[in-house]
């Protein structure tokens, strides 16, 4: 289970990469080329891993975060190993009768088969640009155009919730307007047709609207541990 966080404000602290002894260090490359040999579409590109998370004042949380590539989560499948956990965004895309879309995993991703909102692991930023509330949006507004079609501008997005969960995970989730059911399946369908087109895998495979938490179990295959006390609050504040 996750826990649910509101906070008027939200800071982001980079702080030092992770430290991964030798034995470890051997350990994670080892699990990687293991990984990338059943996968080859995996890379290892830069990622935000996410170092803890607090309240700076009553209304105000302060999440540290450090550098890392996608090869440092290898360390998950390493016994004894110390594994910072994910950074995440996410985007709850509402229908105008109070429903949410929720999208599979496709066989391509880390997570075949898994429930979840629109979005994906925090990049941090390159140069002088700062990791903060503008970056998150921006990366949940691309995450939201490339797994489902529907290209919003960031602005259009409000934070609404933090996740924290057991496992250490934190996800930043954005609400967005709500728009015809119609028009998500449409673009859903234009997204498949234009990537099966280049020959690319996409990420989500399916989706689905959701009306309320009691409508989960009939999703087929395992769901992140957010979605359905995410789906419980929005099915408070936005269900019809």
């Amino acid at each position: 289970m996750a826990e649910l966080l509101e906070a008027g404000g939200l800071r982001l602290v980079e702080v030092a990469p992770p430290v991964v002894p030798a034995w470890a260090r051997t350990a994670m490359d080892r699990e990687w080329d293991t990984v990338v040999l059943a996968n080859p579409a995996f890379f290892d590109g830069p990622v935000a891993v996410c170092a803890g998370l607090s309240r700076e004042t009553p209304d105000t949380l302060l999440v540290s975060w450090s550098r890392a590539t996608y090869r440092y989560f290898a360390l998950r499948r390493v016994p004894g190993a110390t594994v910072r956990r994910s950074l995440f965004v996410s985007v709850v895309q509402p229908t105008e009768d109070g429903r949410v879309l929720v999208g599979r995993m496709s066989s391509a991703t880390a997570a075949p088969g898994c429930w979840q909102f629109p979005g994906g692991s925090v990049e941090p930023p390159t140069g002088d640009e700062p990791l903060d509330e503008h970056a998150l949006r921006r990366h949940a507004a691309v995450e939201l155009a490339e797994e489902t079609g529907v290209d919003l501008p960031a602005a259009d997005l409000t934070r609404c919730l933090v996740t924290h969960g057991e496992d250490g995970q934190v996800g930043v989730h954005y609400l967005a307007p709500p728009v015809p059911a119609s028009l998500l399946h449409d673009r859903f369908e234009a997204l498949l047709a234009a990537e099966t087109a280049r020959g690319h895998a996409p990420e989500f495979d399916r989706i689905t609207l959701v009306g309320s938490p009691a409508e989960l179990p009939d999703l087929a295959g395992p769901h992140v541990t957010h979605l359905e006390p995410v789906v419980r609050w929005t099915s408070r504040r936005v269900g019809s």
